[in-house]
């Protein structure tokens, strides 16, 4: 478990002077839900945002030397470090700090008090960790950009590949670094001058409301990916255990990813077009309220139905799926014995180590 939610189990226990045990305080006043059931739907915008570049993780395989190996650990440390560092974390978070609390709110005087994991170590009385906690966010800024300049190169590099993109946009130096690519996908976050604008909260308002529901049409389409791709594996006489990587809930589990993406996206357009508060708001604050929550949908409808004009493309049945071409051959019977003869020698506690993670 990472450092910041044992600090946190530990503040929530009595470990902060004066504060004594917490416990669910404040999950029963002021409450954890505000706003019921619409409160919770109205936050997942900037939940999607938050969680959006976890399937970058996807992209490195095309870089790794051996998949089997490695992808299938990566793909479980993702999901083990989002079960750590947002799940547990911001359960902890939420019972630490209530919603009512006033420093929550981005304020021109202490900016960088509005972080609630700086806010619950304040309440503790610690002098030193907040700014500790700060230097860490920053550092984790840093990472999601280095991340994101990797994931959106590639991708732009691969649409150019496919006549998708400029086709400068594919140069590919000796070192397999997509540079022209890269560049542009760098040139992007100089739209962080924009923090030096008054209106600073209203634009990333808008960057959000592009980029966040966004992510619920990627996490869609993965899930419906891995559905067809299943299809036409089996269709091509193909067998699982040939895979990379298998998912430990397969099919089923994309199914379920895939309902609940939908039903995120419909409980979204409720949100947008009836908010919290929505019969004391006018036309305008009606109108803003919905494309700030539901902008990303008309966005990805419309790149999508001109992307089908334009290449007049048209949908492709399994039995006509390519799932050969490209795959690298690691001659798999070799390596599947391999891999049975490996695992036999392991101990028991290095088999479940190896499953989970």
């Amino acid at each position: 478990m990472n450092r910041g939610s044992l600090l946190g189990i530990v503040l929530n226990i009595g470990g902060a002077p004066g504060e004594g045990y917490i416990g669910g305080r404040y999950w029963r006043d002021p409450g954890a839900f505000h706003n019921g059931f619409k409160g919770l739907c109205s936050v997942f915008v900037t939940a999607a945002f938050a969680f959006a570049g976890t399937e970058l993780v996807g992209l490195a395989a095309a870089e790794t030397a051996n998949p089997r190996k490695s992808l299938p650990t990566a793909i479980k440390q993702v999901f083990w470090r989002i079960t750590l560092f947002y799940i547990v974390a911001l359960t902890l978070i939420g019972l630490l700090v209530p919603y009512t609390e006033q420093r929550l709110l981005l304020g021109e005087d202490k900016p960088a008090r509005a972080s609630p994991f700086v806010i619950a170590i304040e309440n503790a009385g610690i002098d030193v960790l907040p700014s500790i906690m700060n230097v860490v966010i920053l550092i984790s800024v840093l990472s999601v950009g280095n991340s994101s300049v990797f994931g959106s190169s590639r991708t732009l590099a691969a649409l150019a590949d496919q006549n998708q993109a400029p086709r400068i946009l594919s140069y590919v130096d000796r070192k397999g670094r997509p540079l022209i690519a890269i560049m542009v996908s760098s040139s992007v976050g100089l739209l962080s001058y924009l923090a030096d604008l008054q209106q600073e909260d209203e634009v990333l308002d808008w960057l959000v409301a592009i980029s966040g529901l966004s992510s619920i049409f990627t996490w869609a389409s993965i899930c419906l990916a891995h559905i067809r791709f299943r299809q036409a594996w089996a269709y091509r006489g193909h067998k699982v255990l040939e895979l990379a990587f298998r998912s430990q809930v397969g099919v089923y589990g994309s199914w379920l990813g895939l309902i609940i993406n939908l039903l995120i996206l419909i409980a979204q357009f409720w949100i947008g077009a009836w908010p919290v508060g929505y019969t004391h708001m006018t036309s305008v604050e009606l109108a803003k309220s919905f494309f700030l929550v539901y902008l990303a949908a008309p966005v990805v409808i419309i790149f999508f139905i001109g992307h089908w004009f334009w290449h007049r493309t048209s949908t492709i049945r399994v039995a006509d799926m390519d799932v050969d071409t490209g795959r690298r051959d690691f001659n798999l019977p070799i390596l599947i014995a391999q891999e049975k003869e490996e695992k036999k020698n392991w101990p028991k506690w290095k088999k479940v180590y190896k499953y989970m993670c």
